[in-house]
């Protein structure tokens, strides 16, 4: 497979990097940025080619390298999926004998362990590459340095640390899956200004604008699985695909203890993307058959739990898990630990309602000071809407 695109000229990309990045903002960052104005703009080229398998290398992180000689461009390539060459060997067939004596940017350090494909590290040494520029430090326990250590004693030289900030947050999901032995779980929701989901009669179509349901169904095709509950088939018969021409689309997964579910559900239609059923042992068997008809899975798990249901998805090798359900599951996925992220799209609508829905249910908290305040948040505008993004507090709670 061949996945090196036609070589940009690496002025043409410095130029971009300097439109997007203001210097006034370079200027008043508080954080000392490591490498050349060059070596960070051949890292987001990296970062850019890691994309392009967005949703497709889990259990697999996403990583792009790029091959530099005298300035110029002579290599590039990304990891397209598990069992599939790294980033590194295909760079290093574009650039042929002419690696020799130059430097390689990758977004993520070198493997030197034997998995389903050969090291890394061994295949930049055998060519003869004079310098390694490294984004980040694999979490990995396999490599974990010793793949830039491997690099050093063969007389390479090693720079780390490089957009390290980047890609850390495109891996992120694979990260979690290193450290916390599960997927990264997401929760998304979209809620007007008065914090409802829906009316009171249930009615939610739609919260939000176009542009930010089509942000969603960009974060659905970065994802693994998109998780939602029996009242959210019930009410609202989800497709949950990412609907985006080309695009991967994730494992969708229901999760329902009594397994109360209509035959009509778009979402045992399979054609366009599996869907698995998490439900309790013996849980309306007559469903459970003609689910199964369909090619739709049933997996029995006691207790039904997120918690459970993370696990089972980690099984899969999965990274990253969208939870797009509602407000009673969501308190549980948030008390059980089984969501660290949080994605809150706010349109400047109110509805009002005593008993109109609300994104989070009953966490059990009495005073304000139990509130779980988001780390790290950030907002932007989407078309109408505002999007804020954080990640909840990993501390006692």
């Amino acid at each position: 497979m061949n996945n090196s695109p036609a070589n940009p000229s690496a002025d043409k990309l410095i130029s971009n990097i300097r439109k997007e990045k203001e210097d006034k903002f370079e200027l008043q960052s508080p954080v000392k940025a490591v490498g050349s104005e060059f070596d960070r703009a051949m890292m987001r080229r990296c970062l850019e080619l890691a994309r392009r398998a967005l949703g497709l290398t889990s259990p697999n992180p996403m990583v792009g390298a790029v091959i530099v000689k005298d300035g110029e461009i002579i290599g590039e390539g990304f990891h397209p999926k598990a069992g599939e060459p790294h980033a590194e060997v295909f760079a290093l067939k574009a650039a042929g004998d002419n690696a020799r004596g130059a430097t390689i940017y990758v977004s993520l350090e070198p493997c030197n362990h034997y998995g389903r494909t050969p090291p890394c590290s061994e295949a930049l040494v055998a060519a003869g590459v004079a310098k390694v520029v490294v984004g980040m430090v694999d979490p990995n326990p396999l490599v974990a340095g010793g793949g830039i250590d491997r690099l050093r004693s063969a007389g390479i030289e090693v720079v780390s640390g490089v957009e390290e900030e980047a890609c850390r947050k495109l891996n992120e999901g694979f990260i979690h899956r290193i450290l916390y032995k599960k997927p990264l779980g997401i929760l998304k929701y979209a809620m007007t200004l008065d914090g409802k989901i829906a009316t009171s009669t249930g009615h939610s179509v739609w919260v939000t604008n176009q542009d930010a349901r089509n942000t969603v169904k960009e974060l659905r095709a970065q994802c693994d699985a998109v998780v939602v509950g029996g009242n959210t088939v019930r009410q609202d018969n989800p497709r949950l695909t990412s609907r985006l021409l080309g695009a991967h689309n994730p494992l969708r997964v229901v999760m329902s203890r009594s397994l109360d579910l209509p035959s009509t559900a778009h979402l045992w239609q399979i054609q366009e993307a599996p869907t698995v059923v998490l439900t309790e042992p013996g849980a309306n068997p007559d469903l459970q058959e003609f689910l199964r008809k369909q090619g739709v899975e049933v997996v029995e798990l006691s207790p039904l739990t997120p918690d459970k249901a993370m696990t089972y998805l980690y099984d899969k090798g999965f990274c990253s898990v969208l939870w797009e359900c509602g407000g009673i599951l969501a308190a549980s996925a948030i008390a059980s630990r089984a969501v660290q992220k949080v994605l809150a799209f706010i349109a400047p609508k109110i509805i009002g309602g005593n008993n109109a829905p609300t994104p989070v249910g009953d966490l059990g908290f009495t005073t304000m000071t139990q509130a779980l305040a988001l780390e790290r948040v950030e907002m932007r505008i989407v078309g109408s809407d505002c999007l804020v993004s954080g990640y909840l507090p990993q501390g006692d709670r």
